[in-house]
């Protein structure tokens, strides 16, 4: 089973023990791409480091909305600055991780707005796909998307929205990225939505350390858990794990050029 996991944060503390051993084992049970996606300025240089030293690692620079207060206006200019250099890298697949969260009170949604904009015009600028976390603002997302039209789509991280939310993204392009928290079984809404998406229109992720799937609860996730991942979603999905894998690993080269 060929898998690529789509969304990680590989560069994080969690794994400084083991980071090596853990793409060996992810490697041995078919997980053959991890992407790993930037949240902040100063992770970017870490990022971008571990997708130089390993050839199954690829790197996406973003500036997350949860880190609101930590970015400042040259924060992007910066940004700008890391994609002009690296452009046309092969390991720079994407921008992200960025977008909306609009289920922590404490962050501004105008100030969100305007760097969600700002990084979706680079992901436009640029020709990258974008990787985006929407959280509590599917609506607000879908219609900046809507106005921005971007020619290079991207992924939907984490979707938990409706199939009528699903319907949208998918017709703008977008792939919806499919993980842990499908497997939850509170996750009522989103476990009905799944077996009605069409297989071309979903990708695998972990979003490791965070995110931690129903069989291993509690524990740190990780691209080793993807084929488990793999296999309850299918299940809810009532498709063949193969079929599952095969799609999503099609549909991540398509959006990465790969």
């Amino acid at each position: 089973m060929r898998l690529i996991d789509t969304h990680t944060h590989l560069d994080f503390p969690d794994f400084d023990a083991d980071r090596e051993q853990l793409l060996d084992n992810a490697a041995a049970h078919g997980v053959e791409r991890v992407v790993v996606l930037g949240v902040y300025q100063e992770n970017l240089q870490r990022v971008w480091d571990l997708a130089c030293r390993d050839q199954r690692v690829y790197a996406a620079l973003g500036l997350h909305p949860i880190y609101l207060d930590q970015h400042r206006p040259e924060h992007l200019v910066q940004l700008r600055e890391w994609l002009e250099r690296l452009h046309g890298d092969p390991r720079l697949c994407a921008v992200g991780e960025f977008g909306l969260d609009f289920y922590l009170p404490e962050l501004d949604p105008a100030r969100q707005q305007a760097l969600f904009e700002a990084q979706l015009q680079l992901a436009c600028d640029f020709a990258l796909p974008s990787l985006l976390h929407v959280r509590r603002s599917h609506a607000q997302v879908i219609a900046t998307l809507k106005r921005y039209t971007p020619a290079r789509a991207g992924i939907i991280h984490a979707f938990a929205g409706s199939y009528e939310e699903a319907r949208e993204y998918i017709r703008l392009g977008f792939k919806l990225g499919l993980g842990g928290a499908a497997t939850w079984p509170q996750a009522l809404r989103l476990r009905k939505t799944l077996p009605r998406l069409p297989l071309e229109s979903v990708v695998l992720e972990t979003d490791a350390p965070d995110m931690a799937p129903a069989m291993f609860p509690g524990q740190r996730n990780s691209p080793e858990h993807l084929p488990a991942i793999a296999g309850a979603l299918a299940e809810v999905m009532g498709v063949e794990v193969g079929l599952l894998a095969e799609a999503s690993s099609r549909n991540a080269c398509e959006v990465f050029g790969w």
